[in-house]
């Protein structure tokens, strides 16, 4: 089985996804049979290099939400990751473009080093607050992550590895990819939102049974949509959510969409989880 994943290193519910997802495999009974692959996604392309604007004051601003109740959500997110082992150290934010750390990792994979590049640049914006969109900062976590300074130091002088970060940008776009994180299985059924571990275990499993077959359609819902949580979670939108019977159900989860983070969505919500075709 392969699992395509779309995420953007700016997005606090990728991180928890990521993690997620990780448990989940620890778990699956065909673990070494599952090929991962990570895809760029830019919740903003146009933001500067660098914003030192504070976060939650950005995204109360943009979605009419008070500051009180940015503060209740990252601080349930900050105890959703602690559960899972991650620090999040969410008022240490800070805001800026993601593309150069996205070529950053697609440098990494070439020289076989995705795997710790992309867990120093997360957890240098996650947990240390980081500017990834600072090129010097870029440079030291690209060393710390294993590859070499004067590889990273050329990467940046250009525009390397641009056309991969356009292309998964491209494909999202493709096949409706609005919000993140997505997790695709099998090529075929979408899972939106940072689903709890149980949920994405069960999909995993769900779509494995599935291998083979003509499967029936499996019901909508699940993580944040377009909108991102600028309101209640609801399902996505565009070519990964063709779905119907058949659900796989449990609590909602969340995700950042184009528009970025914002609003009150709440993890613990009720909601219908998709596994859409």
């Amino acid at each position: 089985m392969r699992i395509d994943v779309w995420s953007d290193i700016l997005c606090p519910f990728c991180h928890l996804g990521r993690r997620h997802l990780e448990l989940a495999l620890e778990q699956f009974e065909h673990r070494d049979e599952v090929g991962v692959v990570w895809h760029s996604f830019q919740l903003d392309r146009t933001a500067p290099a660098v914003d030192d604007t504070p976060p939650l004051d950005r995204v109360a601003e943009k979605y009419g939400a008070t500051r009180e109740q940015m503060v209740a959500q990252h601080e349930r997110m900050a105890s959703d990751a602690a559960s899972v082992g991650l620090d999040f150290q969410w008022e240490r934010l800070r805001g800026g473009n993601s593309y150069d750390a996205h070529r950053l990792i697609h440098l990494a994979r070439e020289h076989g080093r995705e795997e710790t590049v992309t867990e120093r640049v997360m957890r240098g914006w996650y947990s240390e607050g980081e500017a990834i969109g600072d090129h010097d900062t870029l440079v030291r976590l690209g060393v710390e992550g294993g590859l070499a300074e004067d590889a990273v130091r050329a990467l940046l002088a250009g525009d390397d590895h641009g056309i991969d970060v356009r292309t998964d940008l491209a494909l999202a776009n493709q096949i409706g990819i609005t919000s993140v994180p997505t997790f695709v299985l099998d090529q075929k059924y979408g899972v939106t939102g940072a689903q709890p571990v149980d949920v994405l275990l069960g999909a995993i499993r769900q779509v494995w049974d599935l291998q083979g077959t003509e499967p029936e359609p499996v019901a909508a819902g699940g993580g944040c949509g377009g909108g991102c949580c600028g309101g209640a979670c609801g399902s996505g939108g565009g070519a990964v959510e063709d779905t119907a019977a058949d659900a796989v159900t449990a609590g909602a989860g969340c995700g950042c969409g184009s528009s970025g983070c914002g609003g009150v969505c709440d993890p613990s919500a009720e909601e219908p989880v998709t596994v859409s075709r």
